[in-house]
């Protein structure tokens, strides 16, 4: 085998089905997000939050791989994967502000825009191979966004202030 192929792909620390269940498991927590946004029409849904989740996932995944990688084990080279972490969240926060909108004295989006913040976070956590925060976190998300909604129908509207 010709020595380019042979360094062409790079053996990783974890094992690749470790990583296509953090993947998935990152798909699903973020699919089940998009499917309450989706459901509620809102513009950033399904595929928005499984996008934005499973890109996290692949960032926390890259994170571990790179501090493990002998290129980056050089006295010279200094690592710090926090900024790996601190890089998604900047990008999803900057992505989630687009979703907000204010338009006849209302805010808009407020809610999709940090649903697509919570996918980058709970991307990141099954990325990292804490699936379990990333799954508990999403039911405690679904349960805010289904539960809460239900109350807010149940409450009395208060008047308008002038």
């Amino acid at each position: 085998m010709p020595s380019e192929l042979s360094s062409f792909g790079t053996t990783t620390t974890l094992e690749l089905s470790a990583i296509v269940i953090r993947l998935l498991i990152a798909m699903a927590c973020g699919a089940a997000i998009g499917v309450e946004r989706e459901w509620r029409s809102h513009a950033a849904g399904l595929r928005t939050h499984v996008l934005v989740c499973l890109s996290a996932a692949i960032v926390a995944v890259l994170t571990i791989e790179i501090a493990h990688h002998d290129a980056f084990n050089a006295q010279e080279v200094r690592l710090d994967p926090i900024r790996l972490i601190e890089a998604v969240t900047a990008g999803v926060a900057f992505l989630a502000a687009g979703m907000i909108v204010f338009n006849k004295g209302e805010v808009k989006g407020l809610t999709t825009g940090a649903g697509l913040w919570f996918a980058g976070a709970i991307g990141l956590s099954c990325g990292l191979g804490f699936w379990q925060i990333g799954l508990i976190a999403t039911g405690f998300a679904l349960a805010v966004l289904w539960l809460l909604r239900l109350l807010e129908h149940r409450l009395p509207i208060p008047p308008e202030r002038d």
